[in-house]
């Protein structure tokens, strides 16, 4: 049994961790109001802009002179997966559970006989998948450190993955990321980035017959060739605003659970401390009390 030292420093110790993990969730609680704000605001821009895409896109698939961003390269052998995380840990299950939708998307395409590259984006990302996928593992971006997501931020990866498609080096780029629900609820999602994948709503309306037609100044294909690239970049600055987002979400809602659970701690060691106390006192009265008798 520890002794009353022991346990004494033991209640500083947890009482020490409590301030931190206190202090930890207010800063995250007061940074996850200006994360959520961003990211509510880059959501209708991105999704709206991803659907006009997508719907002249659609109209362009089958023609020879479409963007290679819309149509691909005709095959699906080669396959890049960008992992976006965060750089920093204590926040819950946020990046395992991106991780692990990643993994084992991962998996599925080594099985299928796929070859995979992996970009990440964030270093806990990194550090979970090269124990199984060293070797498949690219290159690392970080913003450690850095105190604000830019869209220069953005801008960089996709430039980064432009380039790549254009030499040839993938066929298919798909990015995982947490999509910011709530402080208590952050959604491991998959996009496709390349080729532009239709989205639901468009198809259904390819379905549903004729469509108004419109004219474009200049032709559909100059208005991709110019809108696509920057659309890449506002997807992805999008992820990382919902990753952001969700990071101060999480760890705000891990802190806040750290720091409930050690205020039960040092309850539970208090009590144990003052029944250990009790009990010295007791055998020192019981001991004094017998030797005057033995007198």
């Amino acid at each position: 049994m520890p002794s009353l030292k022991d346990l004494r420093n033991r209640i500083k110790s947890v009482q020490s961790t409590r301030k931190i993990t206190s202090a930890m969730k207010m800063v995250a609680a007061a940074k996850l109001r200006r994360a959520q704000e961003q990211a509510e605001a880059a959501r209708p821009y991105a999704e709206r802009m991803e659907r006009v895409l997508a719907s002249v896109a659609g109209r362009l698939k089958g023609s020879s002179d479409a963007p290679r961003l819309v149509t691909g390269t005709g095959k699906d052998d080669i396959h890049l997966v960008i992992v976006a995380t965060a750089d920093r840990g204590l926040c819950g299950g946020f990046n395992a559970n991106i991780v692990k939708a990643a993994r084992n998307h991962i998996r599925k395409l080594l099985a299928d006989g796929k070859t995979v590259k992996i970009l990440c984006v964030g270093r806990k990302g990194r550090d979970s998948l090269r124990r199984e996928f060293r070797d498949k593992i690219i290159d690392l971006v970080s913003f450690a450190g850095q105190k604000r997501l830019t869209f220069a931020d953005a801008r960089g990866i996709s430039l980064r993955v432009t380039e790549m498609f254009e030499a040839g080096e993938f066929d298919i780029a798909t990015i995982f990321y947490a999509r910011f629900r709530s402080a208590m609820a952050q959604i491991p999602t998959a996009q496709q980035l390349i080729p532009v994948a239709l989205p639901e709503e468009a198809a259904q309306d390819e379905k549903a017959g004729p469509q108004a037609l419109y004219e474009f100044e200049p032709d559909e294909e100059s208005i991709l060739e110019a809108l696509l690239p920057q659309n890449l970049a506002i997807q992805i600055y999008k992820t990382l605003l919902e990753n952001a987002a969700g990071e101060q979400g999480a760890r705000m809602s891990a802190m806040d659970s750290a720091t409930r659970n050690a205020g039960d701690m040092i309850n539970k060691l208090s009590q144990t401390y003052n029944r250990q106390r009790q009990a010295n006192i007791t055998k020192e009265l019981i001991e004094i009390i017998s030797g005057a008798e033995a007198l």
